[in-house]
């Protein structure tokens, strides 16, 4: 055992030994794995985000489809939906993109009762707005310091309406547990948000709550409603009912879309590991005959010369990993992921105006040093085992 760990001691000593290949090796591995580390903690704090929002959010979603295309739900649905069992409460939503300011920033303005605010939400400055009032906003803090703008700011008219653009206040700025919030969304009444998009008397989608155990129930009614309100010139509105699980593996599921597209980097682990074996194995190779045929000469071993070189590469794929991590933490942390949230949120900035969402797991860390360990290790032992089969006389030439 002792002679074990007399080896191994001589293959860490091999790291310092040839400092200018290990940084070259570790360089390598960091430029691989770091973008890579970073959007899987991008990608994990997204779907942290969406699991939080789909958890406060009602247990079903009506939606309507005309022509197989989505259209606004009537409001005169409410007082269907209400009559249904099961059904405890039922509100309507507006949700629709609007563009602000001079910069054209992209926003997203939800239409709620005031009552129905998502609880994650706080009002930090200001007051909610009045369900009476028109035109009256309430921004994300993030949002209003892009803008420039505060509480009691107006808005030129930011919107086309048949019916009039008016100037629109804000009356309140709001944090949330979802830092996308702060940057994107403006909360307003039911009626402003039907003024801006002229959609009076509709709504993007209504939300539904259920008492315990009727959600399947009020579900496949709902499904089997000939139509969401009264029938009309233009044909029935065909009832899409979206249930909570539902929507827990639709977002997901376009995030794993775009995790996926991201992940084609990691098929460079392959291009960038060809000069990594070239560091390793092809540049390194007379090198590492020299000291096969020395240790070889003093009555090494060939398995205990790659013993050798395996500890050598446990080593160097540690420092690249480790490197990796700490890199990626910095990079998604101080610096906010900056370059890389933008991958995963299109319409992001560079530097993103909100704190970015990541959360690093133990998986992407542990499979960093999985893949660094097998190039390492593919470079490093096969050039050993050449060089340590290879006859001494020869070697030392």
């Amino acid at each position: 055992m002792r002679k074990l760990v007399a080896i191994a001691r001589t293959g860490v000593a091999a790291v310092l030994l040839h400092p200018l290949r290990s940084a070259a090796t570790v360089a390598c591995l960091v430029a691989v794995l770091l973008p890579w580390l970073a959007g899987a903690g991008v990608a994990q704090g997204l779907l942290d985000q969406v699991e939080m929002s789909i958890e406060g959010g009602a247990d079903l979603y009506v939606a309507g489809t005309r022509f197989g295309r989505p259209a606004p739900v009537p409001l005169d649905a409410l007082q269907t939906i209400r009559g249904i069992a099961g059904v405890r409460d039922v509100f309507p939503r507006i949700v629709g993109e609007i563009a602000l300011g001079k910069e054209q920033l992209s926003a997203v303005v939800v239409g709620v009762p005031a009552e129905r605010l998502p609880s994650a939400t706080e009002i930090v400055e200001g007051r909610l707005f009045r369900p009476g009032a028109r035109l009256e906003l309430v921004m994300g803090t993030e949002l209003a310091r892009r803008l420039g703008v505060g509480v009691e700011s107006r808005l030129p008219p930011f919107y086309r309406n048949p019916a009039g653009e008016h100037v629109s206040t804000v009356v309140g700025l709001f944090q949330a547990d979802l830092p996308i919030w702060e940057a994107n969304l403006v909360f307003c009444s039911l009626d402003s948000a039907a003024e801006i998009f002229d959609q009076n008397g509709l709504a993007t989608s209504l939300l539904v709550r259920c008492e315990p155990g009727y959600l399947h129930a009020v579900q496949t009614t709902l499904s089997r409603l000939p139509s969401l309100g009264e029938r009309d010139a233009r044909g029935a509105l065909k009832p899409v009912v979206t249930s909570r699980e539902d929507v827990r593996a639709l977002l997901p599921r376009n995030l794993r879309h775009l995790t996926a597209i991201f992940n084609l980097h990691f098929v460079l682990v392959f291009a960038v590991g060809i000069p990594l074996l070239m560091v390793t194995s092809g540049v390194g190779l007379s090198e590492r005959r020299r000291e096969a045929a020395l240790l070889k000469a003093t009555g090494w071993m060939t398995d205990e010369v790659l013993l050798r070189g395996m500890v050598e590469s446990f080593v160097l794929c540690l420092l690249g990993a480790t490197l990796s991590v700490l890199l990626a933490y910095a990079w998604l942390g101080p610096l906010n992921g900056k370059g890389i949230t933008g991958v995963f949120l299109p319409g992001a900035e560079i530097s993103p105006g909100f704190r970015a969402p990541f959360r690093l797991t133990p998986v992407p860390a542990l499979l960093t040093f999985v893949i660094s360990f097998a190039v390492v290790a593919t470079g490093t032992l096969y050039s050993t085992w050449r060089a340590a089969t290879a006859a001494p006389a020869l070697a030392l030439r």
